[in-house]
């Protein structure tokens, strides 16, 4: 093995349940790549809500146990499969797709979801990339069929997938609405592409919305907690409008007959589904970092050892102030 090593740091989950089962092993053998793969030498993993919910077994997905969580990284290429040819030891890159797990001193990832990190953005900001970005692209235009001059709200748009899809509505000419629970998550999403904030805690703030949006409505909303906002998401609609599900920690009541008045549509987004069409993701995304607009913000950072902290913080936080990631 290039490193001269055979074990490493890794975090490992032996069983589903609470942050709890999170543990940090030092004896973890180091993975090999295979022939159209890499090893990473991991420097920041990204931390997405999505493995709260895996970690915990709430999850559709349910990984054989045990499994090491994390899929955006960002590091440093130490060694490629025996038919990789675009990559070499030493390259500074990113992932969204790691197969043996991120959290952890090294990962091993498919080359072709392995992508260069700009000189542009450093290594925390590399591993805020995939799942944030991907995700927001393919709900604002793929599924949500987005155009230029149509009205987004962005609900909970102060973390990780709403700065995102904030930045990429701006940068693609939509006017863009943004909410956040926090005086400082509002001015980090008006830094970051939205036109006008609204805080979701305050009482009264989606009157706010429609007397801003005006008669016509909104186009697209992206929605982070659907069990708590979809119903009234539904009454913001314009004629058309599209609601797409990004998140959502539990079930919800509505009324149908409002799809009807307006032929909106419900819409559900998961990346596990768009094996097919990543590249266009990939390419657009990739021309964002070089034109200067796709800019990701790493909120809260933390070591490799306090990974449990992390998850209990990232579900149960006051309010997203970027993209939390841990540092290897």
């Amino acid at each position: 093995m290039a490193t001269g090593r055979s074990v490493m740091r890794a975090v490992r989950v032996s069983e589903f349940g609470g942050p709890e089962v999170l543990k940090l092993l030092s004896d973890v053998l180091l993975p090999n790549p295979k022939e159209n793969q890499v090893l990473i030498k991991v420097r920041a993993c990204g931390v997405n809500p999505v493995e709260t919910y895996i970690r915990s077994g709430t999850h559709e997905r349910k990984p054989a146990l045990p499994y090491t969580p994390g899929t955006d990284v960002a590091g440093v290429i130490e060694a490629v499969g025996a038919h990789v040819t675009v990559f070499k030891k030493g390259d500074r890159v990113f992932t969204n797709g790691t197969i043996s797990g991120g959290y952890a001193d090294y990962t091993v990832a498919a080359a072709d979801t392995v992508f260069p990190l700009s000189d542009k953005l450093d290594f925390k900001q590399g591993a805020a990339i995939g799942i944030p970005y991907f995700t927001a692209y393919r709900a604002l235009f793929q599924k949500g069929h987005a155009k230029p001059g149509e009205t987004v709200l962005v609900h909970g748009a102060s973390g990780g997938v709403g700065i995102a899809a904030c930045q990429i509505a701006r940068a693609y000419g939509l006017k863009v609405l943004g909410t956040a629970g926090t005086e400082e998550g509002m001015n980090i999403v008006l830094r970051n592409g939205a036109h006008k904030t609204f805080n979701h805690r305050e009482a009264g703030y989606v009157d706010k919305i429609k007397e801003f949006s005006g008669v016509q409505g909104i186009d697209v909303i992206i929605e982070m907690l659907a069990n708590v906002n979809l119903a009234t998401d539904l009454q913001l609609l314009s004629p058309g409008g599209r609601v797409m599900i990004v998140g959502s920690r539990g079930p919800i009541e509505i009324y149908p007959r409002d799809t009807m008045m307006k032929e909106s549509s419900i819409i559900g987004v998961s990346l596990f589904c768009a094996t097919k069409s990543m590249h266009e993701c990939q390419t657009a995304l990739l021309a964002g970092v070089e034109a200067g607009w796709l800019k990701p913000v790493v909120g809260p950072e933390y070591p490799l050892e306090k990974v449990a902290k992390a998850h209990e913080l990232l579900i149960n936080s006051s309010g997203a102030l970027g993209k939390m990631v841990l540092l290897i």
